[in-house]
């Protein structure tokens, strides 16, 4: 039985309908534009605030609100049951069960929103927005236009932590930790973090999980506590399964009182990179022996993702099929297009593919298809990025997409390593190192630690600090010991600190996870292969016996 209940047409006239035949019709401007903003919000959700400003102005707050809880009884009115199915509403947002919508049409078929005239000055300048680059909504469709509703990310949210006695300023501390988590995951391109605003609106009553899943529709929640015990402020935190109701671990992080918000970055980071280990965990015992049907949806591209540092065959091809299984079951969503393309890169890069022309196509087309759905992704530029550089050795393009992704989220930290690594291609070691430094800082919880930690060996090794460069290419290599970039970066270490025995043990260990790798192949490939850096290696890779 099809569970679709309403039919909204974007492009061309508008219109806002029930599935079923004769059912009801929404046919007030207003309150089509309603359904629209939620219908092309992410996840279906609004904030009340929003909705009121863009629909009836910010003149006067209290009319605002007056006018949404008059709009959504008339239109309850109008759908009668079916208004509890679609619609729900707290004291600050309202939402849209997507997985209830069917849309109709796609952009190029008419003017989107076509003759809906509502003169309310946000309104305008949110319709403009979307007018002049319609395509920005074909990934915003994927929860309601793929089979089966899929949303391939975990959704988490940071509630505010309970201050624990009487003092007013624990509260204001506890409610800024929170926030502080929060934005550090939601530097992740793998979960899909509740805004700290929805989530201090909902721990207003209390702090109830079952209200947790059914309000903020999340897999994941973090609670907790601060409390002052002997000069110190004391925060006790749960990372919880709000299906099971399940604690998956408990942290505590203890600071002086007078100098807690200096030395709290260090306790936010340790939390941060815990709850990203224990999300990719968990969807790696997930998807362990299971058949790609009964994966879960949520958990196919962390898992994927994750798989992808694995240094086994086996987990690479698994990483493959959970990332193309995402992919029919979400079609739009553009950066596991991204992901994708990023599989096919490495594949190539580090000597795993049978066929690199053929992957490299691949690995391109996925990053063509991420773009034309989200032209301005800078996710996506930066692994578009990636594949100038690494693949096509065209470092100018690279550093174009590197740009671009920076202008508009100068917090892209996969963008931020990657650019380190294109300085030290270029001989630029102390550009190298600040990107790079800065890139891993911003990248608690990303998975591919042993990524980052490999290119800032690339960055070490192009200022000439031989001794940090061959720390982190170790600490990369306890991770990922099959990595070839990460292998070259010790041998460079190692020869410029004339540590021989390790030399030649390390040119073994490349010829044995690489058994047809040459030299000159590395200078047909590499894009650094024609500077300095390249010259360096060369040297590097003959004096560990490798030719």
């Amino acid at each position: 039985m099809d569970s679709r209940l309403l039919e909204i047409n974007l492009f061309g006239a508008c219109s806002v309908r029930s599935s079923v035949a004769e059912g009801f019709e929404i046919t007030g401007a207003k309150h089509k534009a309603l359904f629209v903003l939620l219908a092309t919000a992410p996840f279906g959700r609004r904030t009340r605030s929003f909705l009121q400003e863009t629909l009836w102005g910010v003149a006067c707050y209290d009319t605002g609100r007056q006018s949404l809880r008059r709009a959504l009884a008339d239109i309850k009115a109008v759908m009668g049951d079916s208004f509890g199915d679609l619609l729900t509403s707290t004291n600050s947002e309202v939402s849209l069960d997507l997985s209830r919508v069917t849309f109709l049409g796609r952009s190029g078929q008419g003017a989107f929103l076509e003759g809906l005239d509502i003169k309310e000055a946000g309104f305008g300048q949110w319709l403009s927005g979307i007018r002049q680059n319609p395509r920005q909504l074909d990934g915003l469709f994927t929860l309601a236009s793929s089979a089966a509703g899929a949303s391939v990310l975990p959704a988490i949210a940071v509630l505010p932590f309970r201050a624990v006695g009487n003092d007013v300023a624990d509260a204001t501390i506890s409610d800024w930790l929170a926030e502080e988590i929060c934005r550090s995951l939601s530097r992740s391109r793998l979960l899909s973090v509740i805004s700290h605003l929805s989530c201090r609106e909902l721990a207003r009553t209390g702090i109830d999980i079952a209200q947790v899943r059914s309000s903020l529709r999340v897999d994941f929640c973090v609670a907790g506590s601060l409390r002052r015990s002997g000069g110190q402020l004391v925060l006790d935190a749960d990372f919880i399964d709000v299906r099971s109701g399940r604690i998956l671990w408990t942290r505590q992080t203890s600071n002086p009182i007078d100098s807690f918000f200096q030395a709290a970055e260090d306790g936010i980071a340790a939390i941060v990179g815990s709850i990203g280990a224990a999300i990719a965990d968990e969807a790696l015992n997930h998807v362990a022996g299971r058949h790609l049907a009964d994966v879960e949806d949520h958990r196919l591209v962390i898992a994927g993702v994750r798989l992808m540092n694995r240094s086994t065959l086996h987990d690479l091809a698994r990483a493959r099929e959970l990332l193309e299984e995402a992919l029919r079951r979400a079609p739009y969503v553009a950066e596991t297009h991204a992901w994708l393309g990023k599989w096919y890169f490495l594949s190539v890069f580090n000597g795993w593919s049978t066929d690199t022309a053929a992957e490299t196509q691949h690995g391109i087309d996925c990053t063509a298809r991420a773009l034309d759905l989200s032209p301005d992704n800078a996710f996506c530029l930066t692994i578009d990025g990636l594949a100038q550089n690494n693949l096509l050795k065209r470092l100018d393009v690279a550093e174009q997409r590197y740009a671009t992704a920076l202008a508009i989220n100068p917090n892209e930290a996969l963008s931020l390593l990657l650019r380190g690594a294109l300085h030290a291609f270029r001989d630029e070691g102390p550009e190298a190192i600040r990107s790079v430094e800065r890139a891993r800082r911003l990248s608690p919880i990303d998975p591919f630690r042993y990524f980052y930690e490999s290119l800032s060996a690339t960055a070490y090794l192009s200022a000439g600090a031989y001794e940090r460069a061959l720390e982190l290419a170790e600490s990369s290599l306890m991770l990922n010991d099959r990595h070839v970039s990460t292998l070259r970066a010790k041998i460079i270490a190692l020869h410029n600190l004339d540590r021989g025995d390790e030399l030649k043990a390390a040119g073994q260990q490349l010829r044995r996870h690489v058994p047809d790798f040459t030299i000159d192949g590395y200078l047909r490939s590499h894009p650094a292969s024609d500077s300095k850096f390249g010259r360096k290696a060369v040297a590097a890779l003959a004096a560990a016996g490798l030719s």
